[in-house]
């Protein structure tokens, strides 16, 4: 039986991309995978079969490399995080939080910042431009790429482009910051739906409505989520939170204590480096802030 890629799940089908090339066929699932209490997500590699008219059934799925939970989707290898600086405003606390579930999700991660056409003019331009530089250089420094856009003048795409090619990129962010205009200046003539932001809510409706892997040159796909702003903790460990921060990993070996929550123990390797400046402040607030809802969510369940 051929092998194949999930390329869109909708509507209880999966459309699934053979490897020679042409169109996707449209397929069921075994009905063996939801008495496991499994389920085909897009991005995952598979056997299917071919029936007579047409269509086809999902077999097995192959084991995966990687998967998230929310947005569903396995064996993506890059996470793009994509931010606007303007409208809705960048938002350092979300975009650890992102970071957070992706480095859960053993990816890499690329952070995306867009709508560089959209900062005004004077004071109010220059602090976000001094915001949007003090971002750059945090995040680099820890060790992510960090490219900045505009999907109207086409600032940025050349390397987007290049960050991009040979992965199956997972494209995240809140909604409004710009992800379906990245898409579409990315891939020209695909015409993904946008929306103006509310001038009332300040934040852009949703208008990507399934996840759904889009070809781009350079041989790897694209994967369009839904946009969304929340994210929980229920399904990591207290534990994890803390190895999900690059810059906590190598220190936490220097602990004290095995098992250090870096908020109170003594000779806490992460607490000396945050009061000499090698952790960034903001950095350690937010993995303060993740730890308490981490707890309160706990709770609640």
């Amino acid at each position: 039986m051929p092998e194949g890629l999930i390329v869109k799940a909708l509507s209880g089908y999966y459309y699934v991309q053979d490897y020679a090339g042409g169109n996707p066929v449209q397929c069921r699932g075994r009905g063996i995978f939801k008495k496991r209490g499994e389920s085909p997500l897009v991005g995952d590699r598979v056997v299917y079969s071919e029936t007579e008219n047409g269509e086809g059934s999902v077999e097995e799925i192959l084991p995966r490399k990687s998967e998230l939970i929310r947005p569903q989707i396995a064996n993506a290898d890059l996470a793009v995080l994509v931010f606007s600086v303007v409208r809705p405003e960048l938002s350092l606390v979300l975009l650890d939080k992102f970071l957070v579930h992706t480095e859960h999700a053993r990816m890499d991660a690329l952070i995306v910042l867009t709508k560089l056409d959209r900062i005004p003019e004077g004071e109010k331009g220059e602090q976000i431009r001094r915001t949007m530089e003090q971002a750059r250089l945090l995040y680099t420094s820890i060790g992510y790429q960090v490219v900045l856009t505009s999907a109207h003048n086409g600032e940025g795409l050349e390397e987007l482009r290049t960050a991009l090619a040979g992965h199956i990129n997972m494209l995240a962010g809140q909604s409004g910051v710009g992800k379906s205009s990245l898409v579409n200046a990315l891939v020209p003539g695909l015409k993904i739906e946008t929306n103006e932001i509310s001038d009332k809510l300040g934040r852009g409706k949703h208008t990507t409505r399934h996840v759904e892997l889009v070809p781009i040159s350079g041989g790897g796909y694209m994967a369009d989520t839904p946009g969304f702003s929340q994210l929980d903790f229920a399904e990591l460990g207290i534990d994890e939170i803390g190895s999900c921060f690059r810059e906590f990993r190598p220190l936490s070996q220097q602990c004290k204590f095995r098992g250090c929550t870096h908020t109170h123990e003594p000779q806490c390797a992460v607490l000396q480096a945050k009061e000499q400046g090698i952790v960034a402040e903001s950095r350690y607030e937010h993995y303060v802030s993740f730890m308490t809802e981490w707890k309160e969510t706990k709770r609640r369940y």
